[in-house]
């Protein structure tokens, strides 16, 4: 019974990946990512292989609301530059100033922003979040500054670090300010933050350390880490 399972998954399998039968993308672990699709289980799946493959990245982050420039590879120093990455001008959100982010931290800023931030938004304030807030990408060091440590995920333009929301009315939510509360505010931080390690492979907020304490570190690359 065990064998005819197996056969039976496999020939699925190929039929799916041959294109003879027909699922919804969702489902289809072969079907490439798209930003306005619903996360689901296989996300994680279809974030890897973009992360993988520099021609799809590009593609799916054209789906993207999001204005961006591609950048030339660059290599600074020792452990430090990048490759595929792009000038995030602007999104869904205004973003100031303009930053350096690979493609594979593009497409799952864009997928945060998409199925995680503006919901929350919604859902906590009734309206719209027209800004973030952020501290920097793109930035040639070691983890927390110091000589001995390994280089940051920064140092590959895989990480963000973003400072607040700003939502339609003009009020302004930081991380800093309003993470340790029990109102709305507080209650949509800690939404964007669990939503977040959805979408990338390490997310440290204010619970992890005090070199966090204002503001959540996103990245691709590297171990899987939420805190």
């Amino acid at each position: 019974m065990l064998l005819s399972v197996v056969a039976g998954l496999a020939v699925l399998a190929w039929l799916l990946h041959a294109e003879l039968i027909r699922i919804p993308d969702q489902y289809n672990p072969w079907a490439p990512l798209r930003i306005d699709e619903p996360p689901g289980w296989l996300t994680r799946l279809k974030l890897e292989r973009v992360g993988r493959d520099a021609a799809l990245c590009a593609s799916v982050l054209n789906q993207a609301e999001m204005r961006f420039t591609p950048l030339p590879d660059r290599t600074v120093g020792p452990g430090c530059g990048f490759s595929n990455a792009v000038l995030i001008e602007a999104s869904s959100v205004r973003l100031s100033p303009a930053f350096a982010l690979s493609c594979r931290a593009a497409v799952s800023l864009a997928l945060w922003e998409r199925h995680v931030l503006q919901p929350a938004a919604q859902a906590h304030f009734g309206q719209r979040a027209v800004r973030v807030e952020h501290f920097g990408s793109f930035a040639c060091r070691n983890r927390y500054g110091r000589s001995d440590a390994p280089r940051s995920r920064h140092a590959t333009a895989d990480a963000l670090d973003i400072a607040g929301i700003v939502l339609s009315d003009g009020r302004r939510i930081r991380i800093a300010q309003h993470w340790s509360g029990s109102d709305a505010a507080a209650l949509f931080l800690r939404d964007l933050h669990a939503g977040a390690c959805r979408m990338f492979d390490g997310v440290l907020g204010p619970e992890y350390n005090a070199a966090h304490r204002d503001h959540f570190h996103v990245e691709r690359g590297g171990g899987r880490i939420c805190r």
